[in-house]
């Protein structure tokens, strides 16, 4: 199937200073996209991976699982850490969530990852019902585009696909297994108004993982697909501030590379 318009994986080859971006359930690279190109103008190696199953329809995602998703992303991983010096992971929602598996299994190989709105846990009724409803029913109403600021959309599916949705809720209780695991300094910038991702999922994250050097933001003016929203630059911003601080003598104080 033709991916998209908009949905295609993009990449970057800039300086020593590496970053993967990784997207949410049922999203597309676009809603990392304005993120992933104010870093490759800043001299920084991009990397956003379009995740198997997702940027065509929502029937194909049937097929995949979360084991797909991370395979991906661990793939993209590699390919950054073979060729940057330092390397840092940043994801959205699931993405988040990729994001933190990443970080337990590969441990001081990646500097430091930043969450926004990261998912935890599938909430509800629903997640009892899907081992049996994703026999009965192939999908449901979708979750993307939850943004606050006008006429802005994801490149998203509006449906969401039960299988999927069933392999994200096992994921999530892999992921949380393993967040004690996390040691790396974290950034977790998260929504109040989240129409997706409840609070509550950032509050389970910051409270598991191991990390000592933790900076939480609140996201006042967005929903959930902040990286889209009213404070996107706000995101981008303390983004690189926390790769510039953590990797100073690659870059400089406009992010781009240095001559170290």
């Amino acid at each position: 199937m033709p991916v998209l318009p908009g949905a295609e994986p993009y990449r970057h080859e800039g300086g020593e200073v590496g970053v993967l971006l990784c997207h949410g359930f049922t999203g597309s690279p676009q809603s990392m996209r304005p993120w992933a190109e104010y870093l490759a103008e800043r001299g920084l190696s991009v990397s956003v991976p379009l995740l198997p199953g997702h940027g065509t329809r929502w029937q194909d995602m049937q097929l995949t699982t979360w084991h797909d998703w991370y395979a991906e992303v661990d793939r993209a991983l590699r390919e950054l850490l073979e060729r940057c010096r330092t390397v840092f992971v940043f994801g959205l929602s699931m993405g988040g969530a990729l994001t933190l598996r990443l970080a337990a299994q590969h441990g001081d190989a990646i500097r430091g990852i930043v969450l926004v709105n990261p998912g935890n846990k599938v909430h509800g009724l629903a997640a009892y019902a899907l081992p049996v409803a994703r026999h009965l029913v192939p999908s449901t109403k979708g979750i993307a585009s939850d943004i606050a600021k006008e006429g802005v959309a994801e490149v998203g599916y509006d449906r969401v696909p039960l299988h999927a949705a069933h392999s994200l809720r096992r994921f999530f209780q892999t992921v949380d297994a393993q967040l004690p695991q996390v040691t790396q300094p974290v950034v977790l910038l998260h929504s109040p108004q989240d129409h997706v991702v409840p609070p509550v999922d950032s509050a389970r994250i910051l409270s598991r993982i191991s990390s000592t050097d933790v900076k939480e933001v609140l996201l006042e003016q967005s929903y959930h697909v902040a990286t889209l929203d009213h404070d996107a630059e706000q995101i981008f911003d303390e983004s690189l501030a926390f790769v510039e601080r953590l990797a100073p003598d690659l870059v400089d104080g406009k992010g781009s590379r240095s001559g170290g």
